[in-house]
């Protein structure tokens, strides 16, 4: 019944995260990007640019989510998004772009922990935490469908002008803001001002200490860092190999995508399943090392791009619900979007050199080439990681007491 009916905060969980797709222009951004006449590099840069600023602005914007409610983080987050949507219609040179995903950065640090922080905390007050994963997995599916539908609309947008997949995603995004008003709040957390529990800032560093220095969760984030950061510098290629060196249509972009987007959604869907069945450290080890192996194929034969993709976009889709729930499990709820916006800074960390050695390998040599690279330098991270320490140890997964 849980599954069929869901209840209604489960339900406007599911609405909210259909307004949160960038499908209209996900199939064409590094094509637009190219267009406006950055390189590599210069793309590289700016995901770099992003990357810093995430780094800088995670902590500050969870402890903010903590403190003012997570709702209201949610509802900046999509404002700040939604106008920098809108921007990317107008703004034509690079500083203009790179002030662009100043706003957008800041966008995405005021959901990174708020949005997760949010559906555990009302999972473990009003129904149960422990389907954290499969609820996050469900709604990641929910957003995948309308992004597939965007998606297949984008390219052919783009054909008639390149700005309009940005107004469309605009509008969408926008819509966002009045999803979140009927978002119930977090009862400890209703408006940033918690009953019995005050969580300062000299008491936030203590818990990141306590929870991402030492086991069970530093290996573990360290090397989901390692995944992530591959999983966002290889997408930044797969545009210009499909156009260029696969010969797929501009046009048909949107259609690719969207088949992407229903592999990851499948993906997203069973990663309740996929955790119960192989367990924390079996999803750990087994996707992410398939995923490095197919991310050198492309550079023995180009064909083998099409599969590569499909397993880099999957992949992610399937390991996040696991990798928040397993970190979620291991952190108290006071303080649980400020631990859970360090770990999205670990993840940006890890992703600064990723960038800038693909976007260099790229300009170079050629895309296939970078993403190859890519591929064997996180081999040899997984390897190292693994050789100093299981990512996994102990049980699986399991709440620590409060």
């Amino acid at each position: 019944m849980f599954d069929r009916r869901p209840p209604s905060p489960v339900f406007e969980y599911y609405c909210y995260q259909a307004t949160v797709s960038f499908g209209f222009f996900s199939p064409i951004f590094t094509l637009f990007l190219l267009d406006r006449g950055l390189t590599y590099t210069a793309i590289s840069s700016l995901s770099m640019l992003y990357a810093v600023l995430t780094v800088v602005g995670e902590i500050p914007t969870g402890y903010v989510c903590d403190r003012i409610g997570r709702r209201n983080s949610l509802l900046a987050g999509s404002a700040f998004m939604t106008v920098s949507i809108f921007g990317f219609a107008v703004v034509e040179s690079y500083l203009g772009l790179a002030a662009l995903y100043v706003l957008w950065t800041l966008s995405l640090v005021f959901r990174s922990g708020s949005g997760d922080a949010w559906l555990y905390d009302t999972l473990e007050a009003e129904l149960d935490e422990g389907r954290f994963a499969h609820v996050r997995g469900r709604g990641q599916s929910v957003r995948q469908a309308v992004t597939v539908v965007a998606m297949l609309a984008g390219g052919v947008l783009y054909g008639i002008d390149p700005t309009y997949p940005f107004v469309a995603s605009g509008v969408l995004n926008g819509a966002g803001v009045f999803v979140l008003f009927a978002l119930p709040k977090n009862r400890q957390y209703a408006d940033g001002n918690e009953d019995d529990t005050h969580f300062t800032v000299l008491e936030a560093l203590p818990v990141l200490r306590d929870r991402l220095t030492r086991p069970p969760l530093r290996s573990f984030v360290l090397y989901a860092a390692l995944f992530f950061g591959v999983v966002e510098a290889a997408n930044t290629y797969v545009q210009p190999i499909s156009t260029e060196t696969l010969g797929v249509p501009v046009a048909s972009m949107g259609l690719l995508y969207a088949a992407f987007t229903g592999v990851s959604a499948v993906a997203s869907y069973y990663a309740g399943a996929v955790k119960d069945r192989l367990g924390v450290r079996g999803a750990m080890v087994a996707v992410p090392v398939a995923l490095g192996v197919s991310l050198l194929a492309p550079v023995a034969w180009p064909l083998l791009a099409f599969p590569t993709f499909f397993a880099l976009k999957g992949s992610r889709s399937l390991l996040h619900p696991i990798v928040t729930q397993h970190v979620n499990d291991h952190v108290e709820s006071v303080g649980r979007a400020t631990v859970l916006s360090a770990v999205s800074m670990a993840y940006a960390l890890v992703r600064l050199p990723l960038y800038l050695l693909g976007g260099v390998v790229a300009d170079a040599a050629t895309p296939v080439l970078a993403v190859g690279v890519l591929g064997a330098v996180f081999l040899a991270g997984v390897a190292v990681v693994r050789s100093v320490s299981s990512p996994v140890g102990g049980v699986d997964s399991g709440p620590t007491s409060g």
